[in-house]
């Protein structure tokens, strides 16, 4: 996964949530998104909030480290305290953040050298790894955003990043729910829109997932349930990791329900 390509593809990514939300009239920052609580204005502050954050990891790393130690132990209390000054901001301000926020985060991961890990908060990353953490944010809630909108989007090959990045923290849903991770490695086949087949694993392993690259990434990112969703898992800890898989360590949350959302939505 070259440097370069991922933060071109994050660029892209960002952008496209832009163009989602660059002309929306006020008030339709206010609807209410699947995400209980969250309307298109939270989805966007929460993007704000953790671009700065990236910002700030890679470009300020003894500074991160300051300001993670003073976070609270409760997940969601942080969560809510970092959107809350985005929030406050008339949507066109805001929107203004969200911009400048992601071309901070953009130029600070870009100027990573090669091998250098940057802080995060739940373990170190490399920076190119950091960024796709960042595409996995983008994917996750420019579908909260599209689903209020009613608008159907439109997937390339970007999703490669992320599916490597739910691939290389497969064990987030087990830590999520206080589950032992067990000692077994996983096939993954995940096709792309395009067609290419992403494998990773061993190609004897017992245990397989396999399906559409979307589909997939709908999953981890837990804005489908996998009952609709065309995703395959041979092997018991196969079947058991499609049902808590997340590519986030904070909690699960109550997901979507099953047939929440019309398949043509995806």
């Amino acid at each position: 996964m070259p440097q370069h390509d991922v933060l071109a593809d994050l660029t892209a990514d960002g952008d496209d949530i832009d163009r989602l939300v660059a002309n929306l009239p006020d008030d339709r920052w206010t609807l209410p998104t699947p995400a209980a609580g969250w309307t298109v204005a939270h989805q966007i502050a929460h993007l704000t909030a953790t671009f700065q954050l990236a910002a700030l990891a890679a470009g300020k790393p003894e500074a991160f480290a300051a300001l993670a130690g003073r976070l609270s132990p409760d997940f969601n209390a942080n969560v809510d305290a970092a959107m809350a000054p985005h929030l406050a901001l008339p949507p066109q301000q805001l929107l203004g953040a969200f911009r400048q926020s992601r071309t901070a985060a953009e130029r600070a991961l870009a100027a990573v050298p090669d091998g250098q890990v940057v802080p995060w908060l739940v373990r170190p990353l490399p920076g190119p790894v950091l960024a796709a953490a960042g595409m996995m944010e983008l994917f996750g809630h420019g579908q909260d955003i599209a689903d209020a909108l009613g608008v159907t989007r439109t997937y390339t090959d970007r999703l490669g990043h992320l599916v490597f990045f739910a691939v290389r923290t497969w064990d987030f849903g087990y830590q999520a729910r206080g589950e032992q991770t067990p000692d077994v490695t996983f096939r993954y086949e995940i096709t792309a829109p395009s067609g290419t087949v992403w494998q990773f694993g061993p190609a004897d392993a017992d245990q397989v997932i396999s399906g559409p690259a979307v589909d997939f990434c709908l999953l981890v990112t837990r804005r489908r349930n996998r009952a609709d969703l065309a995703l395959k898992a041979v092997g018991e800890d196969a079947e058991h990791w499609l049902d808590i898989a997340q590519a986030y360590r904070g909690p699960a949350g109550e997901g979507r329900r099953p047939g929440q959302f019309d398949t043509a939505s995806r």
